[in-house]
């Protein structure tokens, strides 16, 4: 008989105690939008911290940012990912499939928020409108739930920028927290 193992990615010590602590929220039970709120409380003390993330969950990618899943929780309640972008690297137009925490472990990230409105005389049709243009730096923290979470994200710094996100989903097994890339018309 042959058993296959996946190997478990190494976490710090830091990362190993901020994991409890966002269980501790996620096992409340809590709507989605409370949820992202509480998980954003307890991520923000811990960003910038260099104990944090290892040496191999900062590795960038010099064609695309790079998703690094640092945990995912075992019963697929959340998962905590690193995101490595170097400069002028960016998402695409997209929502995501739960709630979502994001928050600046080093450098900057340029993120533009989306609403969807039908479109002009053409019934049926829908065109993105921005909603809001948010920079944020080190220590920055954001949370959001669906609908309403539609947003680009990208480095326009000149260094290379690192969040750290919470997704209520296991990111491990669905290969991405994306639920629907946009490419309507925006405004």
């Amino acid at each position: 008989m042959t058993t296959t193992t996946t190997a478990v990615p190494a976490v710090t010590v830091r990362m190993t105690g901020l994991i409890e602590e966002i269980r501790t929220v996620v096992d409340r039970g809590l709507p989605p939008d409370l949820t992202a709120y509480l998980v954003g409380e307890k991520l923000a003390p811990h960003l910038g911290a260099p104990d944090l993330l290892t040496v191999a969950q900062q590795e960038g990618d010099p064609e695309r940012y790079r998703q690094h899943v640092v945990h995912a929780e075992p019963d697929g309640s959340f998962s905590v990912v690193a995101l490595v972008w170097l400069p002028g690297q960016q998402t695409s137009i997209h929502d995501h499939v739960a709630w979502c925490v994001a928050g600046v472990h080093q450098g900057e990230e340029s993120e533009r928020r989306y609403r969807l409105a039908p479109a002009a005389g053409d019934a049926g049709s829908a065109r993105l409108l921005p909603t809001e243009d948010v920079v944020n730096g080190q220590g920055d923290v954001c949370g959001f739930a669906p609908p309403g979470d539609i947003h680009r994200v990208r480095n326009s710094g000149r260094t290379l920028a690192l969040s750290l996100h919470v997704y209520g989903a296991d990111v491990s097994r669905l290969g991405s927290s994306v639920r629907r890339v946009y490419t309507l018309p925006a405004d």
